[in-house]
């Protein structure tokens, strides 16, 4: 009885060894295929076929080369254009079904870029604050008439929209954060905490992580500056999205008076919105377009 017992164990533990290696090469590959940074050509290669093909350029920002994406090669001053800002950690090429994306090329300039430390260049050296962020893309906009601009954010993305006093044609905030008290601090960041571990964590989620860990405090002095631009906001946000809690959104209403204010509640929609939920999002844009 005792050895049928010790064999179970030994046919347990075998059986967990190899369900948690099984996992960790598939967690291995997805955070591979997540963070691998896209060269030039990758991109190019990416819209081969597409009526529309990237144009990229790059501006200097305080020493950091900052890649631009434009889908027309110059900009049609009697379109809207839309400006896509991406989150932590990701990059220009999150927005990448938008920018093939017919309709949307007949009815705006579609651009958008890689933040500081994410996309090719992918250092784990993020700006040194918020305030920085909203500073590059002012200079990225520095050309453009922004009252001819659906500036669209997407998580950390969008709180850079939102933090932007500038006036808009429109603001759409996906899956905004907010509120520094609602940051959900996962397992994941004690890695990037603890000096042990840090060297483990790829470079790209280093960075992600220290603008998360920012956000408790920082996003708290933002407090008064949400409301500053005078562009109306159209926020939207999955009910069940654990990652960017939907109260920041709730709390965004807050702010607002109705008339310049939206907020689309997706029941069941989490933090990968803008995959999941394409048409619909690429309905609000094309709306916002004509408006």
């Amino acid at each position: 009885m005792f050895k049928m017992k010790i064999n179970w164990i030994r046919k347990v533990f075998k059986i967990a060894g190899w369900t948690l290696l099984i996992l960790i090469i598939i967690l291995g590959y997805l955070l591979y295929r997540f963070t691998s940074p896209s060269s030039d050509p990758d991109i190019v290669e990416k819209f081969k076929g597409a009526n529309h093909q990237p144009h990229i350029s790059y501006e200097n920002f305080k020493g950091h080369k900052v890649r631009v994406i434009q889908m027309q090669q110059e900009i049609d001053k009697s379109l809207p254009i839309i400006f896509f800002v991406h989150g932590s950690p990701g990059s220009a090429m999150d927005f990448k079904r938008y920018l093939k994306n017919e309709e949307l090329n007949k009815a705006a300039n579609l651009i958008t870029y890689d933040r500081v430390g994410y996309g090719q260049f992918e250092t784990g050296e993020v700006l040194n604050s918020l305030a920085e962020e909203v500073e590059l893309l002012h200079e990225l906009l520095g050309g453009l008439n922004t009252r001819k601009v659906i500036l669209a954010g997407y998580s950390y993305g969008g709180t850079v929209t939102m933090a932007s006093a500038k006036n808009y044609k429109k603001k759409i905030a996906l899956a905004a954060a907010v509120r520094g008290d609602l940051e959900p601090m996962f397992w994941a960041v004690k890695l990037y905490q603890w000096r042990l571990t840090r060297p483990l964590v790829p470079k790209v989620f280093r960075g992600a992580t220290i603008e998360k860990l920012r956000h408790v405090q920082e996003l708290e002095a933002y407090a008064d500056q949400w409301t500053k631009s005078r562009s109306q906001v159209l926020s939207i946000h999955g009910k069940d999205d654990f990652i960017v809690p939907f109260e920041n959104s709730i709390y965004l209403d807050s702010l607002f008076n109705e008339r310049k204010f939206s907020l689309l509640a997706l029941e069941n929609g989490d933090h990968s919105l803008i995959w999941t939920d394409f048409d619909l999002i690429k309905e609000e844009l094309l709306k916002s377009a004509m408006e």
